[in-house]
């Protein structure tokens, strides 16, 4: 049975979906303002592969991931470039569609962007004032009353009093405590803004998640995911919104992604220590980054460095190489030994998703692969079939084998050429100059492609 670790719970569950056989699951998106990092790409490749094993076990999938399109840092970045907010959002939200599409990520079943929802954003500030959870400042922004919510903190693991005693002094004076957070901001000139009943402004970034995650997927729903830097204060306010508006437990598991970190430090924009995905792509493939981020299990962190992805490489080289030369057939061929490991790999990821155990079954399964293509068994072609299965539920082995060993875009050589070599070392050999043979070996693997002889078929791959 599948266990999820539970946030506000801090230990696993066992996943009891509201609906028999449906998943309703939100996931906090990026804001849209620059290029996404590597960090941006751990999280959504968590969820990739949540979604894509949830689907695998049979479940409906409702996946719900925001955009947001409305923020400070927006509205910042558009005046420095002297563009609007909508120019610089939708050129953004574009970069984010390809940078997901490159890293094979599966879109979500919906993506609703915040400005989208305003009008509903505005009625949820309003019910709240009426019931007395929220209030407008002397300055005539509204801010959300913490102390009105006795479980606040519940998802941080802290009381009232101690988030209180920890806070720093309020700067604004407008707010009651300096835990009170805005939920309706009044513009400033030349900011973009929509009407309220509290004056012309915008929403505060706490606010939207409530809404859009609600009107998609009501109320319970079971899975809300976000990076660990959302859990405080970011969803502690989101559940004090949609509690005290509708009365009623907001989300039934709070899942949290680990950060990617450089030298055990959070890689982030404000910290200037990122590398944007399409950076990162224009020197690995996306199936090695895919590999290095789920090498790690999802709620620890992981260190970005040359070596980890060298690391990544190496191995899926080793995966990809256990399938070189088999002729996979469509379907499934059972027998013992190739379910053994779908077991494995099945029981692995309903521990809370552990994509750490998973990937050893598979080098587990593909040495066996080897082996059995080794002594001519009839059962490899089973075992290749199985392995290309269970990585799908990861979303590696998708290429071409061949392909994937002759693709590299910093090679000095082309694959005509390569083939062109070999085609005249294999006329060497033939006519047994052994010496012109091995020259030609030299001369490719100077050129970093490794050559392999199998009777009379010759392979290559990039190094």
């Amino acid at each position: 049975m599948l266990s999820i670790y539970n946030s506000v719970t801090k230990q696993k569950e066992i996943f009891k979906p509201i609906q028999a056989n449906k998943v309703s699951m939100y996931v906090c998106g990026i804001t849209v303002y620059d290029y996404c990092h590597i960090g941006h790409a751990r999280l959504m490749m968590a969820f990739d592969v949540i979604n894509r094993y949830l689907r695998h076990c049979g479940y409906t999938v409702n996946y719900v991931r925001n955009i947001t399109d409305i923020d400070d840092k927006i509205i910042k970045r558009a005046f420095e470039n002297k563009e609007s907010m909508q120019s610089l959002t939708a050129r953004f939200i574009d970069a984010l569609t390809e940078d997901m599409d490159a890293l094979g990520i599966l879109a979500p079943d919906v993506e609703p962007k915040a400005t989208e929802y305003i009008p509903e954003m505005v009625d949820l500030i309003d019910t709240l004032i009426q019931k007395g959870f929220a209030y407008v400042g002397s300055t005539g922004d509204v801010y959300f009353d913490v102390m009105q919510f006795k479980p606040y903190g519940k998802l941080a693991h802290k009381d009232l009093d101690d988030l209180q005693s920890g806070a720093r002094i309020a700067i604004e004076e407008a707010k009651k405590t300096p835990l009170d957070f805005v939920l309706w901001k009044l513009s400033k000139d030349n900011e973009p803004y929509w009407p309220s009943p509290w004056g012309n402004g915008r929403p505060g970034w706490h606010t939207e998640c409530v809404v859009m995650s609600s009107k998609q997927l009501g109320q319970p729903f079971d899975i809300h995911g976000g990076g660990n830097d959302l859990k405080f204060p970011h969803h502690e306010n989101e559940i004090a919104q949609a509690e005290c508006a509708y009365e009623k437990p907001f989300v039934n598991y709070w899942m949290h992604v680990g950060f990617v970190e450089i030298n055990k430090e959070k890689m982030s924009k404000s910290l200037n220590n990122f590398f944007t995905i399409r950076d990162v792509l224009r020197d690995w493939k996306s199936e090695i980054v895919r590999y290095f981020l789920l090498y790690s299990h999802y709620r620890s962190p992981v260190d970005y460095t040359i070596e980890s992805l060298e690391g990544a490489q190496s191995a899926l080289d080793r995966l990809y190489g256990a399938l070189r030369g088999m002729d996979i057939p469509l379907g499934v061929i059972d027998n013992e030994s190739a379910k053994n490991y779908e077991s494995r790999f099945m029981a692995a990821m309903d521990d809370d998703f552990n994509t750490p155990v998973a990937l050893s079954v598979l080098f587990d399964l593909a040495r066996e692969l080897n082996r059995s293509k080794a002594e001519g068994l009839d059962n490899a072609v089973a075992l290749a079939q199985r392995l290309k299965k269970l990585a799908s539920v990861l979303g590696l082995l998708t290429e071409d084998v061949e392909n994937y060993f002759q693709q590299d875009a910093h090679s000095a050589m082309n694959a005509g050429e390569i083939e062109a070599l070999i085609a005249l070392r294999k006329a060497a050999r033939s006519e047994k100059n052994w010496a012109k043979a091995d020259e030609i070996r030299l001369q490719l693997a100077e050129k970093g492609v490794t050559i392999e002889d199998s009777g009379d078929d010759t392979t290559w791959r990039y190094q």
